[in-house]
């Protein structure tokens, strides 16, 4: 499993060889009931533009969500799309390789 550093700012590519955007955040799923906390990664946040790095922006650590962040939430990842982990066929050196074609990720 990677992690948040090494996905950040990386290169995503389709089945197809074509451009996606870069890595700007990841949706984790947080298992509670572990001695350990534990993060699974649920999918990558891409986009097109370089944007600052969006960690945290929609939740504080008890996992609430404030008005004013979910109202920022929704500009900045405005035309972001969304590739849940399961598509994600390879990753590494500054590049991140789908399976599946750009026209079935859905936007954020």
């Amino acid at each position: 499993m990677a992690s948040v550093t090494e996905l950040i700012g990386q290169s995503v590519w389709d089945s197809g060889g074509v451009w996606v955007g870069f890595v700007v955040d990841m949706r984790v799923v947080k298992h509670q009931g572990e001695l350990q906390q534990s993060h699974t990664v649920y999918g990558l946040v891409v986009s097109s533009r370089r944007a600052p790095v969006l960690l945290g922006l929609t939740r504080d650590r008890q996992g609430r969500s404030a008005w004013l962040s979910r109202t920022l939430a929704r500009t900045v990842y405005a035309g972001c799309t969304f590739v849940p982990w399961a598509n994600v066929s390879d990753y590494g050196d500054g590049e991140v390789y789908l399976d599946v074609p750009r026209k079935e990720l859905n936007r954020v």
